[in-house]
C-alpha cells in the first residue's frame, strides 16, 4: 500500500510532550506485518501516561514500583513498543515517548479496522459475520486483533514488523479530551484529561458523551 497516508512516522515524532503525542496519534495508522498478511487500523482513542509525576503511570513508584524489568523500555528513547499483560492474559500496546531517561508512554485504547479484517476476526476468535465495531474497541481486543504480543516488546515503531504511519490525522475540532479509564487508584491524577478520542467515531472503548 502506497501514498502519503502509508508513510512511516519518523523517530522524531515521538520525542515530544507525551500529551501532545497522544492527541496527535488520533487518526494515525497502526500497521502490523504478519505471516498471513498486512493488518492495519486507524487509531481512534489514546491515553497519555506521563512518568513519575503521574500516579497512574507504570514508571511512578506509587503505581508500579518505578523502573522494573517490565518497564525498562519506557526509559529508552521514544518510538519503541511497550507491551504488558493485564489480568494475566491480555496485552496492552503503548508507544514510548520522550528522550531516554524520561519514562512516559501513550496507551492505544481503540482503533478502526482498515485492512485485514478477516485475519483480525480470526485472531479474536470471532465466528460467522464480522462485527467490525467489536474488533479493536479496547486495548486487549486491539492487541488480539492486530496480533500484538510481548514478543514485540521494545520493537522500533518504524521497522518492518510493527509501525505507525501518517494515516488520516483528526482535526482539533473533532477531538475531545476526557479523564482516563480505570485509573481510580491514581488519586488526583485520575481526573486529569489525558484520554483523547475522535468525537464522532463508533470505534471507542467507551462511548463519548460530549
Amino acid at each position: 500500500m502506497t501514498g502519503p497516508a502509508w508513510e512511516k512516522l519518523s523517530p522524531g515524532f515521538y520525542l515530544r510532550d507525551t500529551v501532545e503525542v497522544a492527541r496527535d496519534l488520533l487518526g494515525r495508522y497502526l500497521v502490523r506485518q504478519t505471516p498471513a498478511g498486512l493488518l492495519c487500523c486507524r487509531i481512534t482513542e489514546t491515553e497519555a501516561y506521563c512518568g513519575p509525576r503521574d500516579s497512574a503511570c507504570h514508571s511512578c513508584k506509587k503505581a508500579s514500583n518505578g523502573q522494573t524489568g517490565r518497564t525498562n523500555v519506557m526509559y529508552r528513547d521514544g518510538g519503541l513498543a511497550y507491551i504488558y499483560l493485564i489480568y494475566g492474559m491480555y496485552c496492552c500496546f503503548n508507544v514510548v515517548t520522550r528522550p531516554e531517561g524520561e519514562p512516559e508512554a501513550v496507551l492505544i485504547r481503540s482503533a478502526q479496522p482498515v485492512a485485514g479484517r478477516e485475519e483480525m476476526a480470526q485472531n479474536r476468535g470471532m465466528a460467522g459475520e464480522i462485527r467490525e465495531r467489536a474488533l479493536l474497541t479496547g486495548p486487549g481486543k486491539l492487541c488480539q486483533g492486530m496480533a500484538i504480543d510481548r514478543g514485540l516488546y521494545g520493537e522500533p515503531l518504524w521497522g518492518g514488523r510493527l509501525w505507525l504511519a501518517q494515516g488520516e490525522p483528526v482535526p482539533e475540532a473533532e477531538t475531545a479530551a476526557t479523564p482516563r479509564i480505570n485509573v481510580d487508584y491514581a488519586g488526583e491524577a485520575a481526573g486529569w484529561p489525558w484520554r483523547f478520542v475522535e468525537k464522532g467515531s463508533r470505534f471507542l472503548s467507551a462511548r463519548y458523551r460530549g
